[in-house]
Order: structure tokens, then C-alpha cells, then sequence
């Protein structure tokens, strides 16, 4: 499977997992970082199966489990079998699982969670990143949900360059065949279902970071998942939506350098 991916700097390895919202990639997703995380580590960003850069497909018969056997593959491939983490909605959720089984399903050292993991609510805004059409209004609509400051959704320069990752040659088409569903199957959504994550067997060290005006989770949600994980730490960025990578890179970086930086993680 063609699978593309960023690459960075030299030192520690370092793996950052980007969101699963229509348009979701790597390079969007960590514009902002790869760069000054460089400085410092050997940073590696790859792109989701079916999403970026990476082949388009989708496993109907495992879709959650065909990407990240994939993404196991490609570590493997890349020599890396002990990483630093850092995923962001989507990929912070599957991060906290993999982090959770016994042993980790990935090679986790620390994680960085970024708006990830706990109960996700079928809210209104949650329909509106679903309901995505391929449309610049639509994808308008999405940012709309994703981001709390209106210059990510009212900067149409910003809003045509995500439609166009979002509408590529069968990205559309990979990201919504999750919401197929067989006659044979009883309907249900991936949201608003409990959290069945047991969050108290993640042994890897954690930094939780998530916004104060995240429309995609339910307020107070991220203190109640960082006293679930055993050593972990929770920073809430004030006037910051679902991405904080993206809305907020500079808190980000001054947090996730602190954490893996400082001598007591060094020892970890």
C-alpha cells in the first residue's frame, strides 16, 4: 500500500497521528509543528490510510483495524519500535486505545493527547463534520465545528485549500464509506455510544491537551478522562476548539517540549 508520509530532523522518534475529519492529513494538520519539533527530535508523519497522500482505501470487513495495522506496518518499515506520540482527535482516540492493551498495540514510550479519547456526543456539531458534500460551504460548515476562532472558517483561501485535500481523487470517497452500513446490520452510530476505554491501563506517561471551546466533546470531559490515566497531566487552552495544533501551535509546543523534554521524562 502506497503510503505517504512527513519526515524531519534527527534524534528521538517522534510520531504524530492527524485527525479523521473529512480533509484530515498530516501535512494540515501539522504544519505548524513538524517544523520546531524537528529541532529536537526525528519527527514522522504519516498519512492515514485513505486519507492525504496515502492509498485510498477502506476495509469494510475492519476499517479501525486495517489502519492501524497499517500504521504498525509502516513503523516497522520505518525502524521505529519505541516512539514518542502525539495524535489529535481521531488519532489521539486510537492512540489512548493502543496505549491502553496489554502490551500496547503500539510502540508507545509518552503520548501527547490533543482533543482525543473519551465519550464523543452526537451533537449538532459532530452532523455537521458528517455532513460534508464536497462543497466549499460545506467544508466551511466543518471547520465551523472543528475551530472556536471564526478565522479558520471565514478565510476562504483557508477553506478552498482544505476542500481541495477533502475532494482529491477518492478521499471523499475513503473517508465516507465509514457511514455504510449493510441492509443485514441494524443502523448504529460510532457516536454517542459509551466509552468502553479503559483509560486506568495506560501506563505510558500522558499530556493531555484540550480546548476550553471544543464543540465536539462535552464540557468538563477532558479533567474527567485525565484523572482516569494514572500519570498524566492536563493542560485546557482557553478560547481553543478541537484542534489545538492547528489553532494554537505556539501553547502546544510549549507544553509537549516541557513534557518530553524535561529531565524527569528523559528518565521515563
Amino acid at each position: 500500500m502506497r503510503t505517504h508520509f512527513l519526515e524531519a530532523g534527527d534524534g528521538p522518534p517522534l510520531v504524530l497521528l492527524h485527525s479523521g475529519e473529512f480533509g484530515g492529513c498530516a501535512e494540515l494538520s501539522w504544519e505548524y509543528l513538524i517544523g520546531p519539533l524537528s529541532e529536537h527530535f526525528r519527527v514522522v508523519a504519516p498519512d492515514w490510510l485513505g486519507y492525504g497522500g496515502t492509498d485510498k482505501i477502506h476495509d469494510f470487513g475492519g476499517k479501525r483495524g486495517r489502519m492501524l495495522a497499517h500504521l504498525r506496518r509502516f513503523l516497522e518499515v520505518m525502524d521505529i519500535d519505541n516512539a514518542d506520540f502525539i495524535g489529535n482527535s481521531m488519532g489521539a482516540t486510537w492512540l489512548t486505545q493502543e496505549a491502553a492493551l496489554a502490551p500496547p498495540g503500539l510502540p508507545v514510550k509518552r503520548i501527547v493527547v490533543l482533543s482525543g479519547a473519551g465519550f464523543v456526543p452526537d451533537n449538532e456539531y459532530r452532523r455537521m463534520t458528517l455532513e460534508y458534500d464536497g462543497t466549499p460551504e460545506g467544508m466551511r460548515r466543518l471547520l465551523t465545528a472543528v475551530f472556536s476562532d471564526p478565522v479558520w472558517f471565514t478565510d476562504p483561501s483557508y477553506v478552498e485549500r482544505r476542500n481541495a485535500v477533502a475532494t482529491a481523487p477518492g478521499a471523499w470517497e475513503a473517508v465516507a464509506a465509514a457511514r455504510f452500513k449493510s441492509p443485514l446490520v441494524p443502523p448504529r452510530s460510532s457516536h454517542g455510544q459509551p466509552d468502553r476505554t479503559e483509560y486506568e491501563l495506560i501506563a505510558a506517561p500522558t499530556l493531555l491537551i484540550a480546548g476550553q471551546e471544543d464543540k465536539l466533546r462535552e464540557p468538563g470531559y477532558a479533567a474527567e478522562l485525565a484523572a482516569r490515566i494514572k500519570d498524566c497531566e492536563l493542560v485546557v487552552i482557553p478560547g481553543c476548539g478541537h484542534c489545538p495544533n492547528i489553532e494554537r501551535p505556539d501553547v502546544v509546543l510549549a507544553h509537549t517540549l516541557r513534557f518530553l523534554m524535561s529531565p524527569a521524562a528523559a528518565n521515563s
